[in-house]
């Protein structure tokens, strides 16, 4: 594949900075070593901040004790946020009903199983982003300043009007919108099944810069006539939700990201993944959660740009997973060890009535970039602590259930509807040998959309990855499952023959997809919205453009306009630009 010409991106910068007018939001200034961010992180005593249970809103309003469809307003604010008791309040920008009430994480919204909700989404941000943005790669850049946003329910099922497109960005006020804006309130008919899911900002070539300020927050749909008979650990107090963040600061407390590239000619500010120096969980720099001898349920939301945890507890406690993103398993599975890719999500119970010690500390050891990069460190290999009280609960009544719903099955590769190629880049600057750009099937989001599945079908997409990361693959609207994983033989010869042709048939795939098979984990064997696509391997994928629950199509116009998206959801790589159009048809 042909990289990005330096000289050439050099000069599109400065025509992009001078048409638009965007120098005054452009942040720049010299990189912070790591050994400065670390020890502004290691002054942070662990385990003394409570875990911050996220202020709930009700996706539904109760009429004479039955639910009805009810209507949010939620707004995006600038404000000051605590990540730690010995930190400087931070500038973030927070979700909330209210610029008093908007958290970092933002409300956990609470939606009923079949029961629509109708979303305002507001954005209220200043017209200058408090982090550093780069106008290199494919970004939304308004003419007379703002911060564009615009809000994606991640693993929702919803019409494309209400899926945060990359280019139905906003600024404040509605000033500015998108190419393919189209309304300020969003229709999410949860038709779906339980399950925790997450919302975010989606904007082109922001993403990254605007998850990292804070716009994030979880959404569970909730079931309680279908689920109470599991006998799950239910209630605020023992059904928490627990999101993920790592973030790095300086000694101000402001939120740190490099302003200068990893090849400053080719991009002045994007870098191929952020990693912070401190892992939050609720917005809380490692905090510390008090917790009885009995059964809690956990839903683990990895909301970091592109940080994975392997997550095990110091007591050697397990985790019974019972479900993975917005879906169940068919049965728990237990674990003592459990890899969370990002925007990947985990609904696991731990039975701290087994603990042997008095606390329990929840550790990563995943390498950073994952799978091949550094150990983590004595900081970021922590994520937050559970102080275990003495006394054993007499009446917990929670249970793991020894079976859970069941959706449509995994059907045989034969019957699908088609088998595609999916192909995942990244390019080097010929010079420096510094990453330039990431493709998939060596297009870009602004190329015709060529997945153009039909609505109510099911498809094999088989997925190379030519890189040296694992990708979290994430389909908007479709449901997906990876069945296997098969080493690539003859990598490198594969390799300069996809860079030739871009095409895997004629480069024989089949040849060379003979290596070690890699099963997938039982915890994940489940219909989800990211797989995990592992270097050197392809992955094979059968996704589902249905209802897993009734195998039915879906109950709105899934072919209308903008459509959807499919991207890498290291959000780096999402943003420089890991990102194609998917397009429904009838």
């Amino acid at each position: 594949m042909v990289p990005v010409r330096a000289e050439a991106v050099a000069a599109a910068l400065l025509l992009l900075v001078a048409a638009a007018g965007v120098a005054a939001g452009f942040r720049t200034g010299p990189p912070v070593s790591k050994d400065t961010l670390e020890k502004v992180a290691a002054s942070l005593e662990m385990y003394v901040d409570e875990l911050p249970q996220m202020p709930k809103v009700l996706g539904y309003s109760l009429k004479y004790g039955r639910p009805e469809p009810t209507h949010l307003t939620i707004g995006m604010y600038e404000k000051k946020w605590k990540f730690h008791r010995d930190l400087p309040a931070t500038t973030v920008f927070a979700f909330g009903t209210s610029a008093a009430t908007a958290t970092f994480p933002g409300p956990t919204i609470e939606a009923l199983q079949g029961v629509p909700l109708q979303v305002t989404w507001e954005n209220h941000l200043p017209d200058r982003h408090i982090l550093p943005w780069d106008p290199t790669v494919p970004t939304a850049i308004p003419r007379a300043g703002g911060v564009p946003t615009v809000v994606h329910l991640h693993g929702g099922v919803h019409p494309p009007r209400s899926d945060g497109h990359a280019n139905a960005w906003f600024t404040a006020g509605f000033r500015e919108r998108g190419p393919t804006w189209s309304t300020p309130t969003y229709a999410y008919p949860n038709a779906q099944s339980p399950g925790v899911l997450w919302y975010h900002d989606h904007a082109l070539g922001l993403t990254r810069a605007n998850l990292l300020a804070g716009l994030l927050g979880a959404y569970v749909i909730r079931n309680p006539a279908a689920e109470a008979p599991l006998g799950l650990p239910c209630g605020d107090a023992f059904d928490r939700v627990l999101v993920l963040a790592d973030r790095s600061f300086l000694a101000d407390g402001s939120i740190y990201m490099n302003c200068t590239g990893v090849d400053p000619r080719a991009h002045p500010q994007w870098q191929p993944e952020y990693f912070g120096e401190a892992v939050a969980v609720n917005g809380k720099a490692w905090p510390l959660l008090a917790v009885a001898r009995r059964r809690y349920r956990f839903r683990i939301i990895n909301a970091s740009n592109a940080r994975y945890f392997n997550l095990s507890l110091s007591n050697g406690l397990p985790f019974h997973v019972v479900g993975s993103d917005a879906s169940y398993l068919p049965r728990p599975a237990s674990v003592t060890h459990l890899l969370v890719a990002v925007a990947e999500a985990f609904d696991v119970v731990v039975d701290f009535s087994e603990s042997a010690t008095p606390e329990a500390e929840l550790v990563n050891t995943a390498p950073y970039p994952y799978p091949d990069g550094d150990a983590p460190s004595r900081l970021t290999g922590k994520v937050m602590k559970f102080a275990v009280e003495p006394a054993a609960v007499l009446d917990d009544r929670s249970r793991v259930p020894a079976r859970l719903p069941e959706y449509v099955e995994v059907a045989e590769e034969e019957a699908a509807a088609q088998r595609r190629y999916i192909v995942l880049y990244e390019y080097e600057d010929a010079a420096t040998g510094s990453p330039t750009h990431l493709y998939i099937n060596g297009k870009r989001l602004e190329d015709p959309a060529t997945e153009t599945p039909r609505a109510g079908t099911t498809e094999v997409w088989e997925v190379i990855n030519l890189t040296q990361d694992n990708h979290p693959l994430h389909l908007h609207l479709a449901t997906l499952q990876a069945v296997r994983a098969r080493g690539l033989v003859g990598l490198e010869e594969f390799r300069r023959c996809m860079e030739r042709l871009n095409d895997a048939t004629r480069c024989d795939v089949g040849r060379h997809a003979v290596g070690e098979e890699a099963a997938v984990p039982e915890h994940e064997r489940t219909w989800k919205n990211v797989v995990k696509i592992a270097p050197g391997f392809m992955t094979t994928v059968v996704v589902k453009f249905l209802m897993v629950e009734t195998g039915r199509t879906y109950p709105f116009d899934a072919t209308a306009e903008p459509g959807y998206v499919y991207h890498c959801h290291i959000l780096d790589h999402e943003d420089n630009a890991m990102i194609r159009p998917l397009k429904l048809i009838k």
